[in-house]
């Protein structure tokens, strides 16, 4: 979602309370559409990032590490000369648009005390980040807007720099919540919360949602069906949005089937049980958090866009595969019936002589011993067709053998196909990805590449979590991981997890000689079910044993193992549990 000018509002708020009076110390710019600030002060060393990218434009501090180029752009360049040893006095945000202008006390050529002014303008794919002179003249910015792009406004150097066209809309951080309540139940046959976002200036559409919900109980409520007491209840919502403007509310990122989907600065009911919300201590982690996580999803995707496209086109060719020889198994049912011709033209042989083309004999494999017409080859001897007929089901026979292996075979393959899948999914690190491709070689699915000789990084270790108990909790990250960590480095009487009939990681409860309670089960079959193919899943049945009912059969792929005296739990996969626990 867009950051809105609400919610911006209150990040200026924070960022005032953080650096207003610290000098920039350095100015790195780590793509064309990003920049970091590092601000210094007393007792202070904090970095802003501010970005005028599209799909993320946004203002706050970061705690995440960036990687910069290795020649820093023409644009960081001149930021540094302008900006660097600068003071920053004060940060305006012309009512509740989406702009915020940081004005930095700094020193000219000459040596004379100057205004300079970055501007942010987080406004979707128009955002920009502009550095504006004294007398209010561009003197750069990242994204440069001549005629051709816009006729309305230009953004060049040495042009008058002008804010955006303000909103005709209503700034209730200003103004009376009663009179914006009137004004929004004015727009008759609208949708409340588009009437919100139509009426009230600066909300994004998760709070007018939000607040239509809270006044009336649904997201999609039309205003000309709005009872006395939804009207009062919208008033108290609007004049509580008031409040929280004047103070600073309640950052909440808002995570639907595992993957962060929004964020909003007011607690969200509506999406009941469906999603999670993570409420932070202050916007900055929430946003560093959010952008993080949405972008390693993207980060990863596309470092693993090969392997993508290598295994769906495998899993394809093995299902296709597998349909082709279920069709044959399929044929191979009817042999026993070609062993009864047999034995019937043999039973009837002194019936039957060379030239038959057809032997109507009693059947003495049905209850009525009733009579069947068996076809021949004329050109055979009747002991000739008895052998025909043998001939075809001993061939049909070890057909199904084949074919049954030939199944099974291709079963497996698929079933570890989609674990690598899985994997793939929730790899978060170059390193987990490189771990899985090294597999994937080994396993020939994927080329060996000749490379040089080198030292290899280390293995990762397996996930670590710590139960509410105390007991330890290790989740593989790759197949190998999983056979090691459970065939070689886990003990007997520890407990082994995995979900049922779902690719997922083996999860190994270290129990060091104890009986873990019930409640460290249960996490560990939610840490479990939280990483598997079903973590977007209500509930989960997840299996559990110890380890030594856990084998595995003799060529089998990464991963794939067999066990026994299990029982199962249902549970919740979860996120907020899985960080909770999580070993830092």
């Amino acid at each position: 979602m867009a950051l809105d000018g609400a919610m911006l509002h209150l990040i200026k708020r924070e960022l005032e309370e953080g650096i207003l009076g610290a000098k920039v110390d350095k100015v790195f710019q780590p793509s064309r559409e990003m920049l970091i600030l590092a601000m210094r002060g007393k007792n202070m060393n904090r970095k802003l990032l501010v970005s005028a990218s599209a799909n993320s434009a946004r203002i706050h501090f970061t705690e995440y590490p960036v990687e910069n180029p290795a020649q820093p752009p023409m644009l960081c360049m001149l930021l540094r000369k302008r900006l660097c040893g600068a003071r920053l006095s004060a940060i305006v945000q012309p009512g509740l648009e989406r702009v915020l202008l940081l004005k930095f006390d700094a020193h000219n050529e000459l040596g004379d005390e100057i205004t300079l002014t970055l501007a942010v303008e987080i406004m979707g794919r128009h955002s920009n980040i502009i550095l504006i002179d004294e007398r209010g003249l561009v003197i750069d910015s990242v994204k440069r807007i001549d005629s051709e792009l816009s006729s309305m406004r230009l953004i060049l150097p040495g042009i008058q720099y002008e804010l955006p066209p303000a909103q005709d809309k209503y700034n209730i951080a200003e103004g009376l919540p009663d009179e914006a309540a009137n004004k929004v139940l004015a727009c008759q046959g609208q949708r409340l919360d588009k009437a919100l976002m139509g009426v009230i200036q600066g909300i994004s559409p998760v709070v007018a949602r939000e607040i239509a919900y809270r006044s009336t109980g649904f997201t999609d409520f039309v205003l000309d069906d709005i009872s006395d007491s939804q009207k009062d209840k919208l008033r108290y919502n609007l004049s509580s949005l008031k409040d929280i403007l004047g103070g600073k509310g309640e950052p909440n990122l808002i995570t639907i089937g595992g993957k962060p989907t929004d964020f909003t600065f007011i607690y969200p009911r509506q999406y009941g049980a469906s999603a999670v919300s993570s409420t932070y201590g202050d916007y900055s982690s929430m946003l560093d958090d959010y952008y993080y996580r949405r972008d390693l999803g993207d980060r990863m995707k596309s470092k693993s866009q090969d392997i993508l496209k290598l295994l769906a086109n495998s899993s394809a060719r093995i299902s296709k595969k597998l349909d082709i020889q279920s069709a044959e198994l399929k044929k191979c049912a009817d042999r026993e019936q070609l062993r009864r011709n047999g034995d019937l033209i043999n039973a009837n042989l002194h019936l039957l002589q060379k030239g038959d083309i057809l032997a109507e004999v009693v059947d003495y494999y049905s209850e009525d011993c009733g009579t069947v017409k068996i076809k021949l080859d004329p050109l055979l001897t009747p002991a000739q067709n008895a052998q025909k007929y043998y001939k075809e089901y001993r061939k049909l026979q070890a057909a199904e053998q084949h074919l049954t292996g030939l199944i099974e075979q291709g079963k497996a393959e698929l079933a570890y196909i989609d674990s690598v899948l899985d994997l793939l999914s929730r790899a978060e690190s170059e390193r987990e990805l490189a771990e899985i491709r090294q597999e994937l070689t080994d396993e020939g699915i994927i080329k060996r590449r000749k490379t040089a000789p080198g030292k290899q990084p280390p293995k990762l270790p397996p996930l670590r979590f710590r139960s509410d108990d105390g007991f330890l909790i290790l989740v593989g990250r790759n197949n190998r991981q999983n056979d090691s960590l459970t065939l070689k480095e886990s003990r007997n009487y520890d407990v082994w997890l995995h979900t049922l009939h779902v690719p997922g990681s083996h999860t190994v409860i270290v129990c060091d000689g104890k009986q873990p309670p019930n409640r460290t089960i249960e996490q560990a079959a939610q840490l479990a079910a939280y990483h598997s193919g079903a973590r977007a899943s209500g509930l989960v049945a997840v299996d559990y044993t110890n380890i030594k009912y856990v084998s595995k059969p003799r060529g089998a792929k990464p991963g794939m193992v067999i066990y026994t005296h299990q029982s199962t739990l249902y549970v919740h996969p979860d996120e907020a549990l899985a960080e909770r626990l999580a070993e830092k």
